[in-house]
């Protein structure tokens, strides 16, 4: 059966330039949306023309412009949006939707992957506010692919090694810590830490794959399924030295959102679910959904302890 040829919306962003990537190396027709909107952006601009000389194929189109939005969505068989949905660099879920109203139109699309790659939102309905905005946006965008009968394969991958296992889940820096470290609660509650690069194989994997159509491929491989304490505890083996370790109540956690702008209280309210109330792991997968590693056993996934190994 002839491979999928692949359109990626948001190819220039932190998951997007990694989805380009497996999708070249699967060997996926792999087009990528120029936006107009890029404007002066060298650094974009740059990455979209080594993207070509690696074999993708550019293709213009605009948020404001419906019919190059279709234009676009008809060249390809599925659609992968990567757009940011973390406030701290940009929001842009509800974006989504002038894609969803032009895949609708275009008619032709039999797999479209929507900006998500994180927790699952149709979970995380008790969510904090103002955090539990980026899971009622993303179901928003949901309904919109269910009730234009889309077909479709959500992805929550969980958490991103760059923003959680590299900093051992500190919120103010993005480096482990040589020295202290502070430990949410007792340290014990499991969370799923992800090597972006490996998400993005696995996401590539689901889009032929009628095993992962119409559901949600929940990327949860056993051996990264990992306490704060025990990613801490691969660190302080790596760099052999003991740190001191602070532990902070939730109560205290809590607390420490008052008086934060909008995007930290938000970034307080998503650590909390995942770090004191175990948001990722207190649950089954059901019928509705599958588990990545299992699915696909020929992608050898990237351990936490071979992560860190690169910030020694």
């Amino acid at each position: 059966m002839a491979k999928s040829k692949v359109l990626v919306v948001g190819g220039t962003g932190y998951i997007g330039k990694r989805i380009v990537k497996a999708s070249l190396a699967q060997g996926h027709i792999t087009y990528v949306l120029q936006r107009r909107e890029m404007g002066l952006d060298i650094d974009k601009i740059q990455m979209l023309l080594s993207f070509k000389k690696q074999g993708a194929r550019l293709i213009q189109g605009s948020f404001s412009d419906h019919q190059s939005l279709v234009d676009a969505v008809k060249q390809v068989d599925v659609v992968i949006c990567t757009m940011s949905g973390v406030h701290f660099r940009s929001h842009n879920i509800l974006l989504q939707l002038k894609l969803v109203d032009a895949i609708k139109e275009a008619g032709n699309i039999k797999r479209f992957i929507p900006s998500e790659f994180g927790t699952d939102p149709s979970r995380m309905g008790h969510a904090l506010e103002p955090g539990r905005v980026t899971f009622d946006e993303k179901m928003r965008v949901r309904r919109a692919i269910e009730d234009a009968k889309i077909p479709f394969t959500y992805v929550t991958a969980n958490c991103f090694a760059g923003y959680f296992a590299a900093n051992l889940s500190q919120m103010e820096t993005l480096l482990p810590p040589r020295d202290k470290v502070t430990i949410y609660g007792d340290g014990n509650v499991k969370v799923v830490y992800m090597d972006e690069d490996d998400i993005a194989s696995y996401t590539i994997k689901t889009i032929d794959d009628p095993r992962t159509l119409n559901k949600t491929l929940n990327i949860r491989p056993p051996e990264n399924i990992l306490s704060q304490r025990e990613l801490v505890e691969k660190w302080e083996k790596l760099i052999g030295k003991e740190l001191q370790k602070i532990s902070l109540s939730q109560e205290d956690f809590l607390a420490s959102m008052k008086g934060l702008d909008f995007a930290s209280q938000v970034g307080v309210g998503h650590f909390y679910h995942f770090f004191y109330e175990g948001c990722l792991t207190n649950f089954k997968i059901g019928e509705e959904g599958e588990e990545a590693s299992e699915l696909y056993p020929d992608v050898k996934y990237t351990r936490m302890d071979e992560y860190l190994k690169i910030y020694l």
